[in-house]
């Protein structure tokens, strides 16, 4: 990697300013439902204690739309990060100001500080110099291990780097980039995408890029039906963009000339309406009725791709195959779970959905790398910058 990690640096005695994500679901009663994003980065945390950090932790939480909501408190996330380390850990009653620069002074090697949600200011979304310069006060050296936010430059993931040096990768964010690296620099071969969900729209970047370098795409969700209308298929009611058609020519095209097998599905799980109590059947490509809609792959497809998968060195699995959320429309991704699972490629998923579904099936322990983030996983395989990386100090 390029860029320093955590590791690189001399921690004790510093104040260190961390970004981290702990972006958790809270219930209406305000207590964490799932603290897998405080776990994640749990191993960067306690390296940093044990080396004498002076620890300021910053993160965001849900959309307080720049203002202070305590529905949005990170003070749950204290507690629980505090059970985890089994050790204190402070709150702070903001995230600048004189009296967080007080607390912060008052640190001690190896205490740890957590900030209150940054989003309580809208100057962190705009990534305002003055809030990311009063941020870098509070410090000596600046560390990002929140991956799930590296696509976003906000004041508290690129603007801070700005006014505080060195900037380092905590060990998530390291992993993460050494995986991703794996999937867009000088991957093992066969290469194969899988790549699901809603819109060709929203993956037209990722499609683009994978089609540069793999040599398989499998192609499932409603966006299989854009490229299937594409190709002049009937496909009933299933859900489609018309205004993709034209370019959805072009990606088939472009993986034609390219020598990229880009697979369709060739059968489906159709329903009437998008309902767990719709009755569902199984029809094949171009026999899609009038009245029904495409919501899963069907088990043919299923078949095809487990085979195209087992020949992989190398997968990357972004997007569903169906309506994963209702059982009856969510055996497609399943099995794709299960045959990623199955093989001893270095496998790589990332998305929301995509990460549910290999819990789902109960296969994460078998999968190379989940990301923790979605989007920018996603951005990142697609061959964009991502300014929380980019804002990291290189090695000399």
């Amino acid at each position: 990697m390029p860029e320093l990690s955590i590791r690189d640096l001399d921690l004790r005695g510093k104040r260190v300013f961390m970004r981290v994500d702990f972006n958790v679901p809270l219930n209406d009663a305000g207590a964490i439902t799932d603290d897998t994003r405080i776990r994640a980065s749990l191993p960067t945390i306690q390296y940093a204690v044990e080396r004498g950090a002076r620890l300021i932790l910053a993160s965001h939480l849900g959309r307080p739309k720049g203002k202070p909501n305590p529905k949005y408190t990170l003070r749950p996330a204290a507690t629980r990060l505090a059970e985890l380390l089994g050790k204190p850990v402070a709150f702070g009653v903001d995230c600048v100001g004189a009296q967080v620069e007080k607390e912060a002074a008052s640190l001690q090697d190896g205490d740890v500080l957590l900030l209150e949600n940054v989003r309580f200011h809208a100057e962190e979304e705009k990534n305002d110099p003055e809030f990311s310069r009063q941020l870098a006060a509070l410090a000596q050296v600046y560390v990002n291990d929140a991956f799930g936010s590296a696509h976003r430059a906000h004041a508290s993931t690129e603007g801070i780097t700005r006014y505080l040096s060195p900037a380092a990768a905590g060990l998530l964010m390291e992993k993460e980039l050494e995986y991703l690296s794996k999937a867009v620099e000088n991957p093992a071969r066969p290469y194969v995408a899988i790549v699901g969900g809603a819109k060709v729209s929203d993956k037209i970047d990722l499609l683009q890029n994978l089609l540069k370098f793999a040599d398989s795409i499998l192609i499932g969700g409603a966006m299989a039906y854009t490229f299937l209308k594409a190709q002049g298929v009937e496909v009933g009611l299933s859900q489609v963009e018309e205004d993709k058609l034209d370019l959805a020519k072009e990606l088939l095209a472009s993986a034609e000339s390219r020598g990229v097998k880009l697979l369709l599905p060739s059968d489906h799980v159709v329903a009437e309406k998008l309902d767990k109590d719709a009755v569902a059947e199984n029809v094949g490509t171009g026999n899609i009725p009038a009245n029904r809609m495409g919501l899963d792959i069907g088990p043919v497809t299923r078949a095809a791709y487990a085979q195209e998968i087992a020949r992989a060195k190398t997968i990357v699995w972004n997007g569903p195959m169906g309506v994963f959320e209702i059982e009856q429309f969510a055996q497609g991704t399943v099995a794709i779970a299960q045959a990623v699972a199955a093989s001893s490629a270095v496998s790589i998923v990332g998305g929301g959905d995509s990460v549910a579904a290999v819990h789902k099936a109960g296969v994460e322990a078998k999968i190379s790398h989940i990301s923790t983030g979605g989007g920018a996983s996603l951005e990142f395989l697609s061959g964009l910058t991502l300014p929380g990386v980019a804002a990291l100090t290189e090695k000399k």
